[in-house]
């Protein structure tokens, strides 16, 4: 039987969590006698030793077969430098399928360059909206999805969202979320860290804050007001900040901080999946996370105004508070209270996504 060569895009922190459990299907295939064989491209979008070494280590991951090193620049410089380093290496060899993950600056750079060059794609988490077109990654997960020749889902909301756009049902494929592959397969393997006993954190009476949208930490004031909400509404519970020791060093200078919040630095997924899971709550911004939340079961306060995994509130543990600081305490005063909702797991979110996700790439490119 012959081999088939599939790229895999890497660039960022959010797309190793997504990689790692198909690269294990792929290579427990091969094992078997599958066609199906991987060259790994990390594009260098995150190119920090904590941003990539750690989760590299910790998630078996092989490492890279090229990196492209593209390093930092705005959002048209890095879109730019991929796809010409990118380029290059297609030219060089082509794979049958060149296989994009979740909505990263990489994706989209990478599938266009790829369909430029005749070579197909596939998204795996394709389909997901959130509406909000002021966010980079929205704009990614459009620009992807208009060129993409088969959509690797994590919902019926996300099916329901390209039969919307115009995709055929025979070229979308309901698998499941990669992202909770790995969270099942490392549950076990959940890591305390360090400074967890250090800082007098008991299970189930902290939480965890992670913010990094720029309508939530850009204006200095609004990110004040919100600290002041979250601080108020936790009741003096430590507050656990995984931050960029950069943003941990002007918040310090700030001066005044509270004593319950604990500013740590950014977490290896091991590390910060043991903090969430131990939380009484997480407040965050971030979408993967609230997928995390929801298979855990931990209560998850969302700080936006939309939400591109809408299953998270409906099925999950996660709740949209929206960006105005004063909805913090009603919510917080709910879960105090014990009145939060306990929340589902989404259909399918069984950590065996990647085992389908390869048995269909065996069909489509054989």
């Amino acid at each position: 039987m012959s081999t088939i060569l599939v790229d895999i895009i890497a660039g960022a922190r959010p797309n190793f969590m997504k990689i790692a459990p198909i690269i294990h299907a792929i290579q427990a295939r091969e094992k078997q006698g599958g066609p199906v064989r991987y060259r790994l491209v990390h594009t260098g979008q995150h190119y920090d030793e904590k941003m990539s070494g750690d989760f590299f280590r910790q998630l078996g991951i092989p490492a890279p077969d090229v990196n492209l090193e593209v390093g930092s620049g705005s959002h048209a410089e890095q879109t730019a430098s991929i796809m010409t380093r990118y380029e290059k290496l297609l030219l060089e060899k082509k794979p049958a399928l060149c296989l994009v993950v979740g909505d990263v600056t990489s994706t989209m750079a990478c599938a266009i360059a790829a369909q430029k060059l005749w070579v197909k794609v596939a998204h795996v988490e394709a389909g997901i909206r959130s509406g909000d077109w002021t966010m980079p990654e929205e704009i990614n997960r459009m620009v992807t999805d208009a060129i993409t020749n088969y959509f690797f889902t994590t919902s019926e909301h996300a099916n329901r969202n390209l039969r919307g756009a115009g995709v055929s049902d025979d070229r979308i494929f309901f698998v499941g979320n990669t992202m909770i592959d790995t969270l099942r397969a490392n549950m076990d393997r959940l890591a305390k860290p360090a400074f967890f006993d250090d800082i007098g954190l008991k299970p189930k009476s902290y939480f965890v804050m992670t913010m990094h949208r720029p309508a939530n930490v850009d204006s200095g004031s609004t990110f004040t007001k919100l600290l002041d909400a979250i601080i108020a509404g936790t009741r003096g519970e430590p507050v656990v900040f995984p931050v960029h020791p950069r943003t941990a060093k002007t918040m310090r200078e700030m001066g005044g901080l509270p004593a319950s919040l604990k500013l740590v630095d950014p977490q290896p997924y091991l590390e910060f999946n043991y903090l969430v899971k131990h939380a009484k709550a997480v407040i965050t911004d971030s979408g993967g996370i609230t997928e995390e939340t929801t298979v855990m079961g931990v209560p998850c306060l969302t700080m936006r105004d939309n939400t591109e995994r809408p299953e998270t509130i409906e099925l999950g543990t996660n709740e949209l508070i929206g960006t105005n600081p004063a909805a913090l305490k009603p919510a917080l005063d709910r879960l105090f209270a014990g009145e939060w909702k306990k929340g589902g797991i989404p259909p399918l979110w069984d950590g065996k996504t990647s085992e389908r996700i390869v048995a269909h790439l065996e069909k489509l490119l054989a």
